[in-house]
């Protein structure tokens, strides 16, 4: 019973101010307070003026400024082309000239890099032509990076597989004969394998 009469007495205080609050004891004996009184024997209870604030408008949330600098697009298309994806390169020297391609066109600050089995081969520039040389033989990967001028990576191709295949002087020579005009220009024709032409033996008349 104490705790129902605080309840309605927590309720009827928070009445608004003008509202009226009327109590008396009903014929069990209780004390009820009401809104309504029902009867002249009714008391009004004074109730103090609420000391409730207005609520303040909250000041604008701060509008974040946009970045005066532009930002630069990203690039539709970045590919290698030159070598497909799992060629097989055969030259005896280990010599490869990779070549990629960029849409849009490389944009003002930013380079081409070259990346051969995880590490950066050669310095990055403007040109999207790598040529390679005295590549190991077996199986190689690559990729072909865009960066800035802070060297922060703007695009890169998925990594491929390349093979090296690297063909003896002597595998070349029986695959193309070298010929009398060949030695010392073809590199698997050098002067110092040339065999040596028969000399002429003078005829001398038997007598």
């Amino acid at each position: 019973m104490p705790r129902l009469l605080f309840c309605l007495l927590v309720g009827l205080f928070c009445l608004p101010a003008h509202a009226g609050v009327y109590t008396y004891i009903d014929a069990e004996g209780n004390r009820v307070f009401t809104d309504q009184p029902p009867s002249e024997k009714a008391q009004r209870v004074e109730i103090a003026p609420s000391n409730k604030m207005a609520p303040t408008q909250a000041p604008p949330a701060a509008i974040p400024a946009y970045p005066t600098t532009r930002v630069e697009p990203a690039y539709d298309v970045l590919r290698i082309l030159v070598p497909e994806p799992d060629a097989t390169i055969r030259d005896a020297a280990g010599n490869l000239i990779v070549t990629a391609s960029s849409d849009p066109s490389l944009h003002p600050g930013h380079s081409f890099r070259l990346i051969l089995d995880g590490q950066p081969a050669g310095e990055a520039g403007r040109s999207p032509v790598f040529p390679l040389e005295n590549i190991d033989r077996g199986t190689h990967q690559i990729s072909v990076e865009i960066i800035d001028s802070q060297g922060r990576i703007v695009e890169r191709t998925p990594s491929q597989p390349f093979h090296m295949k690297r063909i003896s002087l002597a595998e070349k020579r029986r695959t193309n004969p070298c010929k009398k005009g060949d030695w010392g220009v073809r590199p698997e024709c050098p002067i110092a394998d040339k065999p040596k032409e028969p000399r002429d033996i003078p005829f001398v008349p038997f007598i």
